[in-house]
């Protein structure tokens, strides 16, 4: 077998490892929503607790609340039931409370990864009251780094979804898709959506070069012998010495 031949083998391999592995990873994350008609009243009203905040809290941040709100106003994702409206009150006795932390993992104890969580207090199939709480960043290994904007107003629509009694959805575009711990400058959910995958082909890089490795070896142990037999004397001492 000649080694184009093989490297084009293992190259389908490892695509077909790929594709199996992806197919193992898929998790249906198609939920129904938690309530069809959350709410019995309009508008529903929103406090943003910009106030009692932790240390990286940006000031950028209720503008990027207030976006996400605007988004489910406009329709969303086009799973809502209803037409949504939001009013902003100064006050804490609200429909939705929404509040940071600097970091879930550290402060409430939450599984690493997750970006944010909604807490609804249902009442006869009704929502009494949500509250929502963001982080205002998390770990990069040992490294913290904090979100930026346009992390801060996705994570933000997607907890309002829940609010708004959506569930998790499997379709990647879909702001419900749990698309955890997305940041500016790192989408851990990209690296996991294809961690499989990079395995896959380090797998196959690896044979691939333990093969060339021991071709080389071969070649090396053949072209000593031929060296020993050619400047070699028949009393077995090297020409060359």
């Amino acid at each position: 077998m000649s080694r184009t031949n093989l490297i084009i083998k293992v190259l389908i391999v490892i695509v077909l490892l790929a594709l199996a592995f992806e197919g193992m990873r898929h998790t249906d994350y198609n939920e129904p929503a938690i309530v069809s008609q959350p709410w019995d009243h309009s508008p529903i009203t929103v406090y943003i607790d910009d106030t009692d905040v932790p240390e990286h809290y940006s000031p950028s941040y209720k503008e990027d609340v207030l976006s996400a709100l605007e988004y489910w106003e406009k329709g969303g994702n086009g799973q809502l039931g209803f037409q949504p409206e939001f009013q902003i009150v100064d006050t804490d006795n609200a429909d939705i409370l929404i509040m940071w932390v600097d970091n879930l993992e550290k402060d409430a104890g939450s599984a690493n990864g997750i970006a944010g969580f909604t807490r609804p207090y249902i009442v006869s199939g009704k929502f009494e009251r949500v509250d929502i709480v963001l982080e205002a960043g998390n770990y990069e290994g040992y490294a913290w780094r904090q979100y930026g904007d346009s992390s801060m107003e996705d994570i933000a629509a997607h907890e309002i979804g829940h609010a708004l009694g959506l569930g998790h959805s499997d379709d990647r575009s879909d702001i419900m898709y749990p698309k955890y711990d997305r940041r500016d400058n790192l989408d851990p959910l990209l690296f996991n959506s294809t961690r499989y995958v990079l395995l896959a082909l380090l797998i196959g890089a690896v044979f691939i070069v333990s093969y060339h490795g021991t071709g080389w070896l071969r070649y090396r142990k053949q072209r000593r012998k031929l060296e020993k037999d050619v400047f070699s004397d028949p009393d077995g001492e090297s020409k060359n010495e």
